[in-house]
């Protein structure tokens, strides 16, 4: 029986360590613990999305783009960001906030780094003055890429978020 019990225990126990995976940081400071270690390299973004004018959002919003691991909305897109407020204030209907992340991550953390980065875009907009209530908040984490490639570049395109009118 006490064999059977110890051999128990040390088979949860490597199931459990198996299944160790880094998570978001929730102090807000925007780093995800452990992720940047995989890449030293930040990305220069400007206010088209890495300067090749890309977006994925619809209805006159821009698309906004983020850092490998992080949540934070980079001063880079403040020109994207002013745009969306200007786009949410015109019009009357809900707008569906999705959170995207590139194919780095378990599926768990890249929905929760995706849910982050929508959230972080909706207390942009929330701090301009737009109501809550017309805003939905979802994360796709890896699952809708706009890009396949294996390259830098890809990658930078799928760490976004988009932002659609709720028709």
């Amino acid at each position: 029986m006490t064999t059977k019990t110890l051999a128990l225990t040390a088979l949860t126990s490597l199931l459990f360590l198996g299944c160790a995976q880094t998570a978001p940081d929730l102090n807000g400071s925007g780093n995800v613990s452990g992720a940047d270690a995989l890449s030293g390299d930040t990305v220069s973004i400007d206010e088209t999305g890495y300067g090749n004018g890309y977006n994925s959002s619809t209805d006159g919003f821009k698309s906004v783009y983020f850092d490998f691991g992080k949540y934070a909305i980079s001063s880079d897109m403040e020109g994207s960001m002013q745009k969306n407020i200007q786009v949410a204030r015109a019009s009357s209907s809900k707008i569906k906030i999705e959170g995207n992340c590139d194919e780095f991550g378990t599926d768990e953390y890249n929905y929760a780094l995706g849910l982050k980065r929508a959230k972080a875009v909706k207390d942009r907009l929330l701090a301009q003055g737009l109501s809550s209530s017309k805003m939905v908040l979802v994360s796709l984490g890896e699952s809708s890429p706009v890009c396949q490639e294996s390259s830098d570049s890809c990658y930078n395109r799928n760490r976004r978020v988009d932002m659609r009118l709720v028709r």
